[in-house]
């Protein structure tokens, strides 16, 4: 049988292309570019111009706006990831001087410092660099911060320009040849630059009453450029979207794009529909979580966003300054493809190999008398969950000393230990703390606290 994995049904290609249609059409774009991702490979892409017989490619460049923030969170996060700085770190410590005195390198990668969404007039999409030549002109010296450090999720532009000048402070030189180094060309991605090179669309503004365009002026924003001035394509975001949802050992590792992608600051409510990670925008469309980030810059918006429920990924640029709605088109593009062809599961597989030892300690567990069930996974892997209602559960990762480390819930990042009696046995299992027995609330001299020396009794 002829495997299709690689292949869009023809009927899912029509309707990505329908959507992207009509999102050319009724925001008046000049032009749009889209692209599908599945299981890290590009599955699908279209384009519609405004041009008769002249749709723009996957290696046409356009501006992708605060996409640009993603890439400047994977260089900080490598330099944690060396040891070169903590996410806890004030800033001040490594980039002494600036209005982000007091708020953390954490801080500032999830909007959560406090600072002031936009510099000081003029605006500064619009404008040359030059007018901003110091990190202090960024912010306004007298109110630099909207709220205290730490409190809230507050979008700001500033903030990524303190974070790019946090990298080249560090690496010693500009953050965009760093960038070109140490991420985009182990990736591959050759046509992601800082200044736009052929073939690239140019930006547009559409007049709001009448089908005229007003082209929009190309700054180089200087020390704001790490907050939206990069330009790419469908066809190196497509490897973008793939990494950021594996990631990748040349450039970070899957648990770090992890951390990435989980939210830093709470959410306001628990029906949220956007919040924020390291770097990363999360959002709920369709029923699903996505997590990426949307951009726009004068002639220009864009979106890419990730499903990793679904393996699935899509981007969708315009050239116009607004009204093509580019993040949700994306978003649809994943809903649209998932529901047409939804994700397969794995084959079941037996265990390759398999550790008698560990497989003894499968079965039910009990915290108390709250039961529990752990399972052996692939790779010396544990799984716990909870029986019944409620409780906590968590996926284990083994570590070289014998031990585990949860990964996720309530149990993230917290040490799984066997606890062994004198003669070898296995006695009980302990999870920061928690004993989990065999039995509920037994062995009596396991259990903190003691039991009642009557044991259970009927009332």
């Amino acid at each position: 049988m002829t495997d299709l994995s690689d292949e869009l049904l023809p009927t899912t290609r029509r309707a990505l292309l329908h959507r992207l249609a009509v999102a050319q059409s009724e925001g008046r774009a000049p032009s749009m570019v889209a692209a599908v991702v599945r299981d890290g490979r590009p599955v699908w892409n279209g384009a519609r111009s405004m041009v008769d017989g002249h749709a723009p490619t996957a290696d046409v460049q356009y501006r992708i706006g605060s996409i640009t923030k993603t890439f400047v969170a994977v260089l900080v996060l490598r330099l944690r990831d060396e040891g070169l700085l903590d996410l806890a770190d004030p800033v001040e410590r490594h980039l002494p001087g600036t209005p982000a005195d007091g708020a953390t390198v954490a801080q500032l990668l999830s909007h959560s410092a406090g600072l002031a969404s936009e510099t000081p007039g003029p605006w500064w999409e619009r404008t040359e660099g030059a007018l901003r030549p110091a990190l202090a002109d960024l912010l306004e010296e007298e109110r630099p911060r909207r709220h205290p450090a730490g409190r809230l999720h507050h979008y700001s532009n500033p903030t990524y320009a303190l974070l790019g000048a946090l990298v080249e402070r560090l690496r010693g030189e500009h953050w965009g040849e760093v960038l070109r180094r140490e991420v985009l060309e182990p990736l591959g991605m050759d046509r992601t630059t800082l200044l736009p090179e052929h073939p690239h669309a140019g930006g547009f503004a559409v007049h709001p009453w009448a089908d005229v365009l007003l082209p929009e002026p190309l700054n180089d924003t200087g020390l704001m450029a790490p907050a939206g001035q990069l330009w790419s394509t469908t066809a190196d975001l497509a490897r973008w979207a793939a990494f950021l949802a594996d990631g990748d050992p040349k450039v970070l590792s899957a648990d770090t794009v992890a951390e990435m992608r989980r939210p830093a600051v709470a959410p306001d409510t628990d029906d949220w529909t956007e919040t924020y990670g390291l770097g990363l925008q999360l959002i709920r469309h369709d029923g699903r979580t996505l997590f990426g980030h949307s951009g726009s810059m004068p002639g220009f918006t864009a979106g890419l966003w990730v499903s990793e429920a679904d393996g699935l990924a899509a981007i969708a640029f315009a050239n116009a300054t607004h009204g093509s709605r580019t993040p949700l088109v994306a978003a649809e593009l994943i809903a649209i493809t998932a529901q047409h062809e939804p994700r397969l599961p794995e084959p079941w597989r037996p265990l390759s190999e398999v550790d008698e030892q560990l497989l003894a300690l499968t079965g039910p567990w009990y915290w108390g008398a709250a039961p529990h069930v752990l399972r052996l996974a692939a790779g010396r892997a544990l799984e716990l969950s909870v029986l019944g209602r409620g409780g906590r559960g968590s996926r284990f990762r083994p570590e070289e000393d014998g031990t585990w480390t949860g990964l996720d819930d309530y149990y993230a990042g917290e040490t799984l230990r066997v606890v062994r009696a004198a003669d070898g046995s296995v006695s009980h299992l302990d999870i920061g703390s928690f004993v989990l027995t065999r039995e509920p609330y037994g062995p009596a001299e396991v259990i903190p606290g003691g039991l009642d020396p009557q044991g259970w009794q009927a009332y």
